[in-house]
């Protein structure tokens, strides 16, 4: 049968607005549908540790918003790396997470090859908390201000602790290094338990560690806290200096933590997975032990983080290379 122009281009509208209508509709139940099994959770470092805290912590809240379960599937390793390439590789369909830290940022240059990319391979989905860093000494240091401490490192030799070769506590204290003009010694531990250990018992003289670690023994009289790398006051410890407005503006250095899925993930994934996350940290539970671990509450958009990761990569590129700051 014969069709003329006018006709045949009404039934081209009406076939186009149904393939919108379709795909609008598609999508929608898409979103709707995911999750229709467990998602799992990458957390690249051993249980216990802050990354694993913070995945603890949302993911039960999370598991009751999506109706299914996350299991955490601690992977650590490589400073973060192992946990991160098995997030990179796996299917781009909503199912994998991974735990992001700072530390991810911070490979980027500090490794000369990593089998990932960590703005190609990826696709944010919000950034959990984030948390500075508490400048602390041990009392015989004599110094009760980050000035006062500057003055001390130039008369004699002080060693700093950290929790591992290329952690964000290394970079920070290479970071302050740079910033003041002072040399110190760096004593690398497993881990903070050990660091914050020796820091009590003088081996080492000074930690840029977590808030977690730190304070109950700041609080103790054992160690004596001097300043915190937010350009803001904490609101957990608000009589605490900042580095920058002791002399030092602009530094800043913090440790993050996030969710990650593999690029290419879905879009309606993403949201769900956004939506749900920034729900579990609303929740006034999370916050709470949030708020006692020293961590702020952040749950911003997929974009959010993404420039902020970033502006990470490009920032501790200048630190590494400024400072010299290697793996040992």
């Amino acid at each position: 049968m014969a069709m003329n122009n006018q006709s045949g281009s009404y039934l081209l509208c009406v076939a186009g607005t149904a393939l919108l209508a379709c795909g609008i509709f598609g999508s929608s139940v898409l979103a709707a549908s995911f999750p229709e099994k467990p998602v799992r959770i990458i957390v690249p470092f051993p249980p216990g540790g802050g990354a694993d805290l913070v995945t603890r912590v949302t993911a039960p809240k999370m598991s009751q918003s999506l109706g299914q379960s996350l299991v955490i599937d601690n992977r650590g390793g490589a400073n973060s790396n192992i946990g991160a390439d098995l997030v990179a590789k796996a299917p781009a369909d909503g199912y994998t997470l991974l735990t992001a830290t700072a530390n991810l940022a911070m490979n980027a240059s500090l490794y000369p090859k990593l089998p990932y990319d960590l703005v190609r391979d990826f696709a944010p989905v919000t950034m959990l908390a984030v948390s500075a860093f508490v400048m602390t000494t041990h009392p015989s240091v004599g110094a009760s201000n980050v000035n006062e401490f500057i003055a001390v490192a130039k008369t004699k030799q002080l060693n700093y602790a950290s929790n591992g070769s290329g952690s964000p506590a290394h970079l920070a204290a290479e970071m302050f290094k740079t910033a003041t003009k002072v040399q110190m010694v760096h004593v690398p531990y497993k881990g903070s338990g050990p660091a914050v250990t020796d820091l009590m018992g003088n081996q080492v003289q000074v930690m840029f560690g977590s808030m977690a670690s730190t304070l109950p023994f700041v609080k103790s009289g054992r160690l004596k806290a001097l300043a915190v790398t937010t350009l803001k006051r904490s609101a957990v410890a608000p009589e605490l200096p900042t580095v920058a407005e002791s002399g030092f503006p602009g530094f800043e250095i913090t440790t993050w933590y996030g969710y990650l899925a593999p690029a290419r993930t879905p879009a309606s994934a993403i949201q769900r997975l956004n939506a749900e996350t920034i729900k579990a940290l609303n929740e006034p539970e999370v916050k709470n032990v949030f708020s006692v671990q020293g961590l702020d509450v952040v749950g911003n958009s997929p974009q959010e983080f993404s420039a902020m990761i970033r502006k990470d990569i490009a920032k501790y590129a200048e630190v590494i290379k400024a400072s010299g700051a290697r793996l040992e």
